[in-house]
């Protein structure tokens, strides 16, 4: 269950990940909401993941990592009412390109896109893959 404070009258949720409240965003709620579907549902290590990573100029909204804390998994995140176009899809692929992920996850709360990723390549998955088959 969220963990949801009013802080000068703006609510804030409790990420795990980040081990702080953070201003609650649709965005932030999409996000959290998600990552605790990763955890819980798909077997994915909350230890692995971590949030709001620094690239060169950008941040990552989420980034999936294996047990020997390689890049696994890039996700994108999007608030419920902005769609999962062919431009966040271009935002993934470039943030991608300094991290060399085997995997993307575009998420909006709605519609979630997943694709495997290699140099020349981007395939769609039909589903998100379990956390145990992912290497």
């Amino acid at each position: 269950m969220a963990k949801i404070k009013q802080i000068d009258g703006k609510d804030y949720i409790f990420c795990e990940w980040r081990r702080k409240y953070v201003r609650l965003t649709p965005e932030e709620w999409v996000r959290q909401q998600f990552l605790h579907r990763l955890v819980t549902e798909y077997s994915y290590p909350a230890s692995l993941i971590a949030v709001e990573v620094p690239l060169r100029d950008k941040r990552a909204d989420a980034i999936v990592y294996r047990s020997d804390l390689t890049p696994l998994v890039l996700i994108e995140f999007k608030a419920e009412t902005i769609g999962l176009t062919q431009q966040v899809l271009d935002q993934a692929v470039i943030y991608n390109r300094q991290l060399h992920v085997p995997y993307l996850i575009l998420h909006n709360g709605h519609q979630t896109i997943v694709a495997g990723v290699d140099e020349q390549h981007i395939r769609f998955l039909d589903a998100i893959p379990n956390g145990s088959q992912l290497s």
